[in-house]
């Protein structure tokens, strides 16, 4: 599973329908943020996905760690978030190629930019 990169300029309605997809297709998202800057877009973008996954009918957990990771030969501590639906979560009205709203924002960016194009 791809891990959700946040930045401190990472659009977070952008990264909240990466995250609502990301859950909806496989259950479970990481998203993974350094930095002050960072962790408050992905908090913030954990929020907005919270509410667009409700009215689907999946209501969500998160665990945050911390996590070492190697940038350019250099250990830097993350913030990883493991965003996971409760047990009571109904994924029925989902269909596998559902195109939300929100995952572009209204905008051409598309998931995949959010993703894995971004460094943290």
């Amino acid at each position: 599973m791809e891990v959700i990169k946040v930045s401190a300029n990472s659009r977070t309605a952008a990264v909240a329908g990466a995250i609502a997809g990301v859950v909806r297709d496989h259950h479970q998202a990481i998203v993974q943020a350094i930095g002050a800057g960072s962790v408050n877009q992905a908090v913030k973008a954990l929020v907005l996905a919270t509410g667009y996954l409700k009215g689907d009918g999946i209501q969500v957990t998160c665990v945050p760690e911390f996590i070492d990771v190697t940038i350019q030969d250099q250990v830097r501590t993350a913030i990883r978030l493991v965003i996971s639906p409760t047990a009571n979560s109904d994924f029925s009205s989902i269909s596998p190629h559902t195109t939300n709203a929100e995952m572009n924002d209204g905008r051409n960016e598309t998931k995949e930019e959010t993703s894995s194009s971004r460094a943290a």
